[in-house]
């Protein structure tokens, strides 16, 4: 297991609003990016903010939350959605994220990862890859929140994505997201171990044990719904890390 797993709670942000999502679908409002932000920094490692719609609509609106919440936030930002430019990547790593995840823009354009790795060090460039279990235990990328197809299979996107400069991998499992079922496993497996650059599992997750089963495999966790209704908190999972090994 690792020493001391990064938890980094994931708000998935539509217009003004942090939703929970299940399979990456809206399904309520669960209050304002910054108040939750600043709410989860006191135990969290790092805070990742999500523009769900952005791809949609060919945009984000990330900015002046970023503007507003690093005033008072001082963890590390990852924010992602509708990243389409190594111009875009400049605009959000100005106005204070740490990193920057793409998704759909990279899976279109796969050298966009090599010329934002290039420009601002791989160490700023998370590729977001979003899982779809399939036929034969293999598993596709999806894009556009879980909506769209890529026809990449998503483990060797994965590998992919690492040789072009990705410096971070974050693995969505669509099928568990919002789910509270437990990470899919599996996928992670797939991954975490045979990279050499970090790689954070997101999907299901939602309890000390279900971080610890990741972990052990290597990777950290991004969790969302359990966070966000109350069934966890950052500092009751890091507790009972601390508990299961004393």
């Amino acid at each position: 297991m690792l020493r001391r797993p990064r938890i980094i709670p994931r708000l998935a942000i539509k217009g003004p609003n942090v939703i929970v999502t299940v399979n990456m679908e809206g399904l309520r409002v669960v209050g304002k990016p910054a108040d939750l932000a600043r709410r989860y920094a006191e135990d969290a490692d790092e805070i990742l903010f999500m523009d769900s719609v952005a791809s949609l609509y060919g945009r984000n609106q990330l900015t002046s939350l970023l503007e507003e919440t690093t005033d008072d936030v001082f963890i590390p930002i990852t924010v992602g959605g509708g990243i389409r430019s190594r111009a875009d990547v400049k605009r959000l790593l100005d106005a204070g994220a740490d990193k920057v995840a793409i998704n759909s823009a990279a899976v279109r354009n796969p050298g966009l990862i090599k010329e934002c790795a290039e420009f601002y060090g791989s160490q700023a460039i998370v590729v977001s890859i979003e899982a779809k279990r399939m036929e034969r235990g293999t598993w596709e990328a999806f894009t556009d929140c879980g909506r769209e197809r890529s026809g990449k299979e998503a483990v060797a996107w994965a590998h992919e994505a690492v040789r072009l400069g990705a410096g971070e991998l974050l693995i969505t499992s669509v099928d568990r997201e919002g789910t509270r079922r437990g990470c899919d496993l599996e996928l992670i497996r797939a991954i975490a171990p045979n990279v050499p650059v970090p790689v954070i599992a997101h999907g299901g997750i939602a309890s000390a044990a279900d971080v610890q089963a990741v972990a052990d495999l290597g990777a950290c966790v991004a969790m969302s719904t359990a966070l966000h209704t109350g069934a966890a908190t950052v500092g009751g999972i890091r507790a009972a890390l601390t508990e299961a090994t004393v």
